[in-house]
């Protein structure tokens, strides 16, 4: 790096790529996956007139760099990334962004003040908005685990003022790991006061019936799932396959904590509350008519788009894109071996075509409401993360007693957890893989160079040669 006097164009190429840099930052600290935060600097490198021959770009969970150099000078900075957090109106409004400052010439204040705006946008949803969407969630999780519908109230009770709770402690400073241990461990407690209300003797001779539940127990299944990580989840399998192994792994392991944070509340909850047959043996299996399936997946999939901070027109679009994958899942899944309609291929299957599906009514769907793909095809695969298997797993290695299976449970639901995961996110990457490319790539290439290329006229390109004479 050069220490002579800096010029107005050496300036002004150190503004670009500050500017570059916190493009990038934003989409990392909004939960976007590697391959599109580097498509969508690149992009931006494009309006900046930053050659990409000469532009190197280094992606980090907790930091970026950027190098601009030729065979006799180099430009690097650095920027650190600390916010983790989930913000995908964020990542649609600098997906647009990117594209508009190219094709309305933008000048580097416009689209900085446009930059500007887009951090300090506030989040769509209040925090109690977003527990209540939550808690909901949760509730539309044990519908489809099986419970009744007066269940799922008592479940969505429990989540929201377990998630209020943990947004709170966030609020204050705890560390983000006890927060979920904390959050898990209330939950679980409320629902398991609930189970009173159906299964005390007393308590049931003095409400009345709709108060009283046949699944008591299925409020603790689901109680806690709105700390599951889905997206952390989706974006380090979607990074390794990438090729991203680095980021991906950290997203592994921050997803890892996560869970287990989750699984060691909910153990603790479990200890005091003196249940015995939380993990091997309360039935997941649901015997619901399919509208109920579609309801309790819309529900989900809506509640967990508050936390994902989507975009309010976007709603009913994942609503619908829930239903189609939730149902779409089980009738792959479910079938006569257990009672209901579809073709008995098991979880994994269904998962995999699920979200296949869905994802490849996204790819055309993005056009139509102007926004991501991703912002479409996660939230709509959220319903189908085997979150209860993760934390089931995780609570069966906490919990070890000496009791012979306890291990052979342990790694079933492990390691049905991961098959699941892996497949749904396989299922959401393969539209991108092969279809979306194989449709798009050209028209999007030659749509890229006409845009450089008029880039090109409009705004002169960084040459490092004429930046050091200068």
């Amino acid at each position: 790096m050069s220490t002579e006097l800096q010029t107005p164009a050496d300036l002004e190429l150190r503004r670009k790529l500050d500017l570059l840099l916190k493009t990038g930052r934003l989409l990392v600290e909004s939960s976007a996956d590697t391959a599109r935060i580097l498509r969508n600097m690149q992009r931006t490198a494009a309006f900046l007139g930053l050659p990409e021959q000469h532009l190197h770009i280094f992606v980090n969970y907790t930091m970026l760099m950027v190098n601009l150099s030729d065979e006799h000078h180099s430009y690097v900075k650095f920027q650190r990334c600390e916010k983790h957090g989930i913000n995908m109106d964020a990542i649609s409004a600098i997906s647009k962004l990117s594209w508009k400052a190219i094709i309305d010439d933008y000048s580097l204040d416009q689209y900085e003040q446009e930059l500007n705006q887009i951090k300090r946008k506030k989040r769509s949803y209040t925090d109690w908005q977003v527990a209540t969407a939550a808690g909901f969630a949760c509730g539309g999780f044990c519908v489809q685990f099986g419970c009744d519908w007066t269940a799922f109230f008592y479940a969505s009770i429990a989540a929201i003022l377990g998630m209020r709770l943990r947004t709170f402690l966030n609020h204050r400073g705890s560390n983000h790991y006890i927060n979920i241990a904390v959050a898990a461990f209330i939950s679980t407690i409320l629902a398991w006061l609930s189970s009173f209300f159906s299964t005390d003797a007393t308590l049931v001779s003095m409400l009345p019936s709709f108060m009283v539940s046949s699944t008591p127990w299925h409020p603790l299944l689901a109680c806690a799932l709105f700390i599951v990580p889905g997206v952390p989840i989706i974006n380090f399998v979607s990074d390794m396959l990438g090729g991203y192994v680095q980021v991906g792994l950290v997203r592994f392991i921050n997803t890892l904590l996560m869970v287990a944070a989750m699984a060691f509340g909910i153990a603790m909850a479990i200890n005091v509350c003196g249940i015995n047959n939380f993990v091997t043996n309360l039935s997941m299996t649901p015997h619901h008519e399919y509208w109920e399936f579609a309801l309790a997946a819309a529900i989900s999939a809506v509640g967990f788009s508050t936390i994902f901070n989507i975009p309010r027109r976007l709603l009913p679009v994942v609503a619908i894109g829930g239903v189609i994958a939730v149902c779409t899942r089980n009738f792959v899944n479910l079938g006569p071996s257990n009672g209901n309609v579809g073709l008995d291929m098991g979880l994994v299957a269904g998962s995999l075509v699920g979200s296949t599906l869905v994802s490849v009514i996204a790819t055309q769907a993005m056009h139509w409401f102007h926004t991501p793909h991703h912002c479409l095809s996660i939230p709509s695969v959220i319903p189908m993360i085997p979150g209860v298997l993760m934390y089931r797993s995780l609570f069966a290695f906490i919990d070890m007693r000496g009791i012979v299976g306890e291990v052979t449970v342990a790694m079933h639901n492990g390691i049905m957890a991961s098959l699941v995961t892996l497949c749904i996110a396989v299922g959401v990457a393969i539209p991108n893989i092969f279809f979306r490319r194989m449709l798009f790539l050209k028209r999007k290439k030659k749509l890229s160079d006409l845009l450089i290329q008029r880039r090109r006229l409009h705004g002169d390109f960084v040459d490092l040669q004429e930046v050091v004479e200068n």
